[in-house]
């Protein structure tokens, strides 16, 4: 109902400035000779706060006046009125978040005094989240004005994820809107090794409306308890409110004993909305977000290379990877869904060269000549594919090959070191960077038998901060083979290594394809830091090419 509202006012005014200045074009009013002082105030902030330029920027302004034929007029109307387009879709998207608020933010409670003062001494961090929300923040505030929801909750992801798409936390939620994998599942939110559909902006944006709006009905239009369940479960917030009405107690959020983190929770979005309502009270200048759509999203007809879909969509991949952080892998699944999100002003000469490019052209393919040896399991590993792809794609029912078989697989068009946001990167990336300065790093592969907890006892850890170190759950399972790494204090790792000396030998390593810095570093047991350190012209490029030369200063072990 407010969209509507929204966007009548929005034509209603459109309309009738354009009427206005045509009119006023006729009898050779002056017309405007400057831009907006609002729109050069953005322009600063903007750039005080290294965000992109604004479009406002490029508005045209009639800034002479001379006599028009009625024809002239016309054509300066018609313009006038893209102008005026251009500047409705200009306006800041939290003037339409603050306009859509429902709930009660006029509650007089010290936990979210506390929320208050936290984030109004960390202004910096609400700039931080909203860049990061700008692609994704426009779309949901339309998701939420069509559910007819509150929009104080298109700053849930805020308080969930930072707005980060790919947040993972020890308790396996995944995604902005952090949903684990069960529930994800219960939504329609499909978990494979080629993506993760709690990562999936529009997927896991309509999966968290259905839930809340169950949530908000469970609770009987209680959206504080809605949220509480969100965060805890509804069984936990149920259970809540039965013993408060037991020892007749009031059943409010406020007066529910609740886990610490639930109980923090519904005030950290009550704090968020309460500044963005009036950020001046706070001495706070929002971070300006266009009120229009960031994305579109193109149908792709089949599966697609992301390098080769961010070169024709002419942005940077990590672009890509952003808008479309769902995919684990170098390409969009092969299963579907064949689609991707790209900017706005990309998709028309995206879909263009979409149409002209035949679709085997659209990923890489070597032909693969099976050897004594080989199995359809390390072949996919070797390929960095799945038995499931390569089964599909060669017609083959089993997991039997023959030697000399010929297989078809599907590879990436760039090396690994390309795709910097691909699962399989973040995690070198995350692996690679040291908790602290005094750390040394060991790499433990896993063996038969092992799990979290009897691996962080073995080097004096817990199983939380072993997990971190390795983008991982608590309950995430741990396979065989798997490639963990251990970030030890000094001492405890000369007594891990029963006394053994540390000899420091200098490697010279030539970079080979599909190489990157983090693989180097994780090879070597060293950080990407201390490489960047040790090479000074390689540490300045953004990628690393093959034949490049590092040298490394690595740690051997000695008797």
């Amino acid at each position: 109902m407010q969209a509507n509202i929204y966007n009548y006012v929005s034509r209603m005014t459109r309309n009738l400035l354009i009427a206005l200045l045509a009119g006023s074009i006729l009898t050779g009013c002056q017309s405007l000779t400057q831009q907006p002082a609002d729109i050069a105030e953005i322009d600063a902030e903007n750039e005080a706060i290294g965000a992109p330029e604004a479009d406002a920027n490029g508005v045209d302004f009639i800034d002479t006046v001379k006599p028009v034929r009625p024809d002239d007029a016309k054509l300066m109307a018609k313009k006038s009125a893209d102008t005026l387009d251009a500047n409705l879709s200009e306006e800041d998207l939290w003037e339409r978040i603050r306009a859509g608020y429902q709930l009660n933010l006029n509650i007089d409670q010290p936990r979210l005094k506390s929320q208050l003062r936290w984030f109004s001494t960390h202004l910096s961090y609400l700039d931080r989240v909203s860049k990061r929300g700008e692609r994704y923040l426009h779309y949901i505030v339309e998701e939420l004005e069509k559910a007819d929801m509150p929009l104080e909750i298109a700053l849930l992801p805020i308080v969930e994820s930072g707005f980060d798409p790919f947040g993972y936390s020890h308790g396996r939620a995944s995604g902005p809107w952090q949903f684990i994998p069960s529930t994800g599942q219960m939504y329609g939110l499909e978990q494979t090794w080629w993506l993760d559909g709690r990562r999936d902006i529009k997927l896991s944006t309509q999966a968290a409306i259905t839930y809340l709006t169950r949530l908000n009905k469970m609770f009987d239009g209680d959206w504080l308890h809605a949220l509480a369940a969100y965060n805890s479960g509804e069984g936990t917030v149920m259970r809540a409110i039965r013993k408060n009405k037991k020892a007749g107690k009031p059943t409010d959020f406020w007066n529910l004993d609740l886990p610490a983190e639930t109980r923090a929770y519904v005030p950290k979005l009550l704090a968020l909305a309460k500044i963005m309502k009036d950020p001046a009270k706070y001495d706070y200048e929002n971070y300006f977000i266009a009120n229009q759509p960031y994305f579109e999203e193109v149908n792709t007809g089949g599966q697609i290379d992301l390098a080769q879909a961010a070169e024709m969509a002419d942005v940077s991949i990590d672009e890509i990877y952003l808008l479309n952080p769902a995919y684990n892998q170098w390409a969009t699944s092969p299963d579907g869904p064949h689609k991707l999100l790209v900017p706005v002003d990309s998709a028309d000469a995206f879909r263009t060269k979409l149409a002209t490019l035949p679709p085997k052209e659209r990923v890489t393919w070597v032909r693969y000549t099976v050897q004594a040896g080989d199995n359809l399991g390390a072949v996919a590993r070797d390929h960095n594919t799945t038995v499931a792809v390569l089964q599909d794609i060669n017609k083959i029912s089993s997991s039997f090959i023959r030697v000399g078989q010929q297989l078809m697989i599907p590879v990436a068009g760039q090396s690994a070191a390309s795709y910097t946001l691909s699962s399989h990167q973040r995690l070198l990336k995350k692996q690679s960077r040291s908790p602290s300065s005094n750390r040394i790093k060991v790499n433990y592969t896993v063996e038969s038998g092992d799990s979290l907890w009897s691996i962080a006892q073995k080097y004096n850890t817990n199983t939380k901060t072993l997990a971190r170190w390795n983008s991982m759950g608590l309950g995430d399972p741990l396979h065989p083979g798997k490639k963990l790494a251990v970030w030890m204090k000094p001492e405890s790792g000369k007594s891990s290594q029963r006394n053994a000396r540390s000899v420091v030998k200098r490697v010279v390593y030539t970079i080979r394809s599909g190489d990157s810095l983090a693989v180097v570093a994780n090879k070597f047991n060293v950080s990407v830091n201390e490489i960047r350190k040790w090479n000074p012209k390689v540490g300045s490029k953004k990628y690393v090419q093959p034949g490049d030369k590092v040298t490394l200063l690595v740690n051997v072990v000695g008797g």
